[in-house]
């Protein structure tokens, strides 16, 4: 949608940036329903970007424009919406608040320099909320509150505050307080009335406002003064002389930027209270790219690469943090310049390594940027460069994905990606019809291109396509892109690849004669199968005395029964953990063959198992799940009722158990979904396969 006014009304043309202290990337994080996007649509008008401000409910949001955004009404995606105040350009990343969507939440922290932390007044904070917190914290992100929602009909700020403070520890104070129609600037000491809207009025506070105000004023001026340089500060303070605005305004803007503390301001996007003072205390007090370290980098082919800064003049290197396609003009690439400038009808370099377990090949190409876009949610708007720090859409660069480098075929580079969580929820797509099938594969190979947290299964064992997916809304929003894109598709149970093995010692006879005039087949065989222990794969052992099978057909003998123990005897299930012993057999001087000795090799098995006993074999799964203590014991009985063994526990930073379990893979198909019900979504988990083991009589395969 290239050039194409907004659904409410874009006021403005794009300007780019010539200096990257004039920039701010914010990425806006909290819970699904804290007002995320509705802060960010009353931003966007009060600063001029849009008309008018979009409505959630209605679908008229900027950066709700995802038709999955629009229907569930809640952003499935991350969105940029930049709006210019004071001169600087504010890059607000608007990220979901649902845990599927996490990749998301994790690529607008990629792109970020700060982070504001918006919760609801009437909410208190939730686990999730606390989980990212701490993950900016271990970065070092300078971090804000927003108590948003001050409208709610059951809206505590007050209350919320606390609990932030609780939640998010030292360093978390209210910066202003909410009063009437409006708020109390806790260090200017000032009234800022919002009763006709904005900008807002600026008055005296009076009243219980005044006494209010002078209580939580001391409090801050104290975190103040113990974030500052000057030790000289909390002598003159505890001796009672006054400290000057100025000097508490500038020791608090650079306890911010360092991200030792933590202001707290209340805002209600409807009526317009406090978007002055988030603008303002963007502009002012969050860092600008310049003060950033940007990722690692390295050339492709591993060789370390010098540091990088977010210097104009520097190399490109610039980073894909999320890709779509947009039905106008195909794949868009929202990319962060960290180095140099991006400029259009240039060529660039597009590498991509490190990602192949998700489905992503390591990619090397040269490509032309033919047209630069500042991003406003789906309106792409044209800009003649992109320089260091800045936030950019780029257009038809077919070999970029998500995680991608930008960088001069010069000069190229791969930057160190961030990690991603492992999706956990497996779901098995089916084309309606075979015209559907290429359709499918199409958009499967877009969509995985675009989000890493989706993975792509193909197995042959099952013969199904199964998708990996974060979570149920995260599928549902799959399913419904490749609706969109035209694939008619289903969704069946998930089969699990089983396997099987002899219960016990079992003997065969392979006999393949045939005569039909001219050449004929001719070749017999007997076996001993041992079963072993579980994971030691097929052994074959040649005791063959005498010659009765010729040296160079036991190979052969070999090379059958491993085929037909590939291909599985009962439903088509691999034979695993056996030992084949060849012990005798003929042959004929003309009419063996290779091919006769390897279709008699598969008959002795055939017959070996038809004469014992075959077990089924389910794989197992090892599960690591990382919970608060109060969930311990409801966790702990789930995985009992999952046939799961604990393997014992262990205690974690931040009063988290880690539970170390082996559980049958069967009964994960739906953990995913399950855990984040038993503890309100504050747990996660992860998987891999530990071996095989006897499937118990009863048990449900798929």
């Amino acid at each position: 949608m290239a050039d194409k006014q907004s659904k409410n009304g874009d006021s403005g043309a794009a300007v780019a940036v010539d200096d990257p202290a004039k920039v701010r990337n914010v990425v806006l994080v909290g819970p699904s329903g804290s007002g995320k996007t509705t802060l960010a649509e009353a931003l966007l008008a009060a600063s001029g970007t849009v008309t008018r401000a979009g409505s959630v409910v209605e679908g008229t949001t900027v950066c709700d424009h995802d038709p999955a955004a629009v229907r569930q009404q809640r952003s499935v995606g991350l969105s940029v919406a930049p709006v210019l105040h004071q001169d600087h350009k504010i890059n607000l990343i608007d990220t979901p608040g649902y845990a599927d969507f996490v990749g998301e939440l994790r690529a607008g922290l990629r792109a970020a320099d700060a982070a504001l932390f918006v919760v609801c007044a009437a909410e208190g904070v939730d686990a999730a909320t606390i989980a990212v917190w701490e993950e900016c914290a271990a970065v070092g992100m300078p971090r804000a509150v927003i108590v948003s929602r001050l409208d709610h009909h059951r809206a505590d700020p007050e209350g919320e505050i606390a609990a932030c403070q609780a939640a998010f520890g030292a360093g978390v104070l209210p910066l202003y307080l909410p009063a009437r129609d409006g708020l109390v600037g806790l260090i200017t000491r000032r009234y800022f009335d919002y009763s006709q809207g904005f900008p807002p009025e600026v008055g005296e506070p009076a009243g219980d406002d005044l006494a209010r105000m002078t209580e939580a004023r001391n409090e801050l001026i104290e975190g103040v003064i113990a974030e500052s340089e000057d030790e000289s500060l909390m002598d003159r303070y505890l001796s009672g002389e006054e400290i000057p605005e100025e000097t508490l305004i500038a020791d608090l803007e650079t306890a911010v930027a360092r991200g030792s503390f933590h202001p707290v301001i209340p805002v209600c996007a409807t009526t317009g209270v406090g978007l002055a003072e988030v603008l303002d205390g963007i502009v002012r007090a969050f860092p600008s790219p310049l003060e950033h370290v940007p990722p690692e980098v390295t050339s492709p082919t591993g060789e370390p690469h010098a540091s990088l800064r977010a210097d104009p003049a520097g190399p490109l290197a610039a980073e894909v943090v999320r890709t779509a396609v947009d039905s106008y003009v195909g794949r868009v690439s929202l990319v962060r310049v960290f180095s140099g400038t991006l400029r259009p009808e240039r060529p660039v370099h597009v590498s991509g390594h490190g990602l192949a377990e998700r489905g992503h090949e390591d990619h090397d190409a040269d490509e032309r940027v033919a047209h630069l876009y500042s991003p406003l949610g789906a309106n792409l708007r044209e800009v003649p460069y992109c320089v260091a720090g800045d936030l950019c859409a780029l257009t038809k660069v077919g070999s970029a994905e998500t995680g991608d480098t930008v960088s001069s075929p010069e000069d190229p580079l791969i930057m160190k990606p961030w990690t991603m969580p492992e999706p956990l929820l497996p779901v098995a797509v089916i084309a309606k019809t075979r015209s559907d099938e290429d359709t499918l594969a199409r958009n499967l190979s877009r969509l995985v291109a675009g989000d890493p947290t989706l993975r792509l299964d193909r197995n042959a064992e099952t013969n199904q396509l199964v998708l990996w997916c974060m979570g149920e809304a995260h599928a549902d929003v799959v399913l419904s892109r490749l609706r969109a894109g035209g694939a008619d598709v289903d969704t069946e149970p998930v089969r699990i690849s089983l396997r099987s093995t002899f219960a016990g010692p079992g003997r065969g006879h392979g006999r393949h004669v045939k005569q039909s005039g001219g050449h004929g087949q001719f070749a017999v065989c007997d076996i001993e199968v041992q079963p072993l222990p579980r994971g030691s794969g097929f052994e074959f052992v040649d005791k063959v005395v005498g010659g009765s099978v010729p040296h160079q057909f036991i190979p052969s003998v070999e090379k059958g029964v491993r085929a037909q123990a590939q291909r599985g005897l009962v439903d088509g299930h691999p034979l695993i953990d056996i030992r084949v012993t060849l012990v005798d057999g003929k042959a004929h001087s003309v009419d063996s063959s290779d091919a006769a000795f390897q279709t008699a090799g598969a008959l002795a098995l055939k017959e070996a198992a038809a004469a014992g006993k075959i077990s089924l074999l389910e794989p197992l799964e090892e599960v690591a799940v990382r919970l608060p203590d109060e969930h311990l014991g409801t966790v702990l009985g789930d995985l009992s009722s999952r046939r799961g063994r604990v393997l014992g526990t262990e205690a974690d930073e931040g009063g988290r158990t880690i539970i170390r379990a082996e559980v049958p893979a069967v009964e994960l198909l739906r953990y995913a979904i399950d855990l984040r019900s038993l503890t309100s979504g504050t747990a996660t988990f992860t998987r891999r396969h530990a071996r095989f083991e006897p499937m118990p009589e009863g048990a449900i395969a798929n």
